[in-house]
């Protein structure tokens, strides 16, 4: 067998184990990414409730709460980045850092100091290859998120908030992370978490409505420090469901791509090294009938 065939068959083996392999990789993801998407909507509505009863109290009730008062002048600012633990996701990863560093242009040209908590191994990496400082890493749980590293995460920066900035606080807390649109987009979205956004406000009310009439007890002040921290949690727990759903699917699209790519190089080498052989035959059949001339003139 002449050295081209055999350099193409060996590339043509070498396609079909990597086929297997991102065959394989696509599957996983696609049955994963049922769970995910059912996480997602299971939190949903305890986040939106949540969500509804500090809007309600941060709405109507003019309480000075530290989770809820904007700083004068805002001069430290800390990024939550979510990312995963692994690669072999398309722009999965690279979409949300990139995200990551434009929030942190935009803090820095406010004249604010940017600090950082990263979420998912590729984003430590990130930041280690680029020898940069963050406060704090989770690593490990970002394809199966689940509620302490949540509680966690949101007690981390919840403690740094509430710090005064002169003993290494911040003002404001921001989270980056992909959205789960569809099996086909996932965008990167940036949420500031503190001082509290209303990001489902209660609707305004018509002229003709009347204002709802709250009581809190014993006092406002308590029931905002019992539910703000429920409410970061939810949204940061929200987050990284969302984050995991995005990072399967892309995983899953990533991975078919690889498979089509695949099968478009079994294709081509297939025809070159026919091609390649054929060319050989004919050259063998023509040294024969060369052969056979030379012998039947001599």
């Amino acid at each position: 067998m002449p050295a081209k065939v055999r350099a193409y068959r060996a590339r043509i083996r070498s396609a079909q184990t990597t086929k297997k392999i991102t065959r394989a990789m696509e599957l996983i993801s696609a049955s994963r990414i049922a769970k995910a998407q059912q996480r997602v909507a299971a939190s949903l509505p305890y986040a939106r409730a949540v969500t509804r009863a500090v809007s309600a109290v941060a709405t109507y009730s003019n309480v000075d709460h530290v989770l809820t008062r904007e700083a004068p002048n805002a001069t430290r600012a800390a990024i939550v980045v979510f990312t995963s633990d692994r690669g072999l996701a398309g722009a999965f990863n690279s979409n949300v850092l990139r995200k990551s560093e434009e929030l942190s242009e935009l803090l820095r040209s406010e004249g604010k100091e940017v600090v950082s908590y990263l979420v998912g191994r590729k984003a430590v990496g990130y930041y280690r290859f680029r020898r940069r400082e963050y406060v704090r890493d989770w690593v490990g749980g970002t394809d199966n998120p689940d509620t302490a590293t949540a509680k966690e995460i949101a007690d981390a920066v919840v403690a740094q908030f509430v710090q005064d900035t002169a003993d290494g606080g911040v003002d404001e807390i921001h989270i980056v992370y992909n959205r789960f649109v569809s099996m086909l987009t996932q965008t990167p979205e940036i949420l500031r978490l503190l001082p509290l956004e209303i990001v489902e406000g209660v609707e305004q009310p018509g002229e003709t409505d009347v204002l709802p009439l709250y009581e809190f007890e014993p006092d406002v002040n308590e029931v905002l420090d019992a539910l703000l921290p429920v409410y970061i949690e939810s949204r940061i727990y929200a987050a990284m469901l969302e984050s995991a759903a995005s990072k399967h699917a892309a995983t899953q699209r990533a991975m078919k791509a690889a498979s089509d790519n695949a099968d478009k190089l079994i294709r081509e080498y297939t025809r070159l090294a026919n091609n390649a052989r054929q060319q050989e035959i004919t050259q063998q059949i023509s040294e024969i009938v060369g052969g056979a001339d030379a012998l039947s003139t001599s």
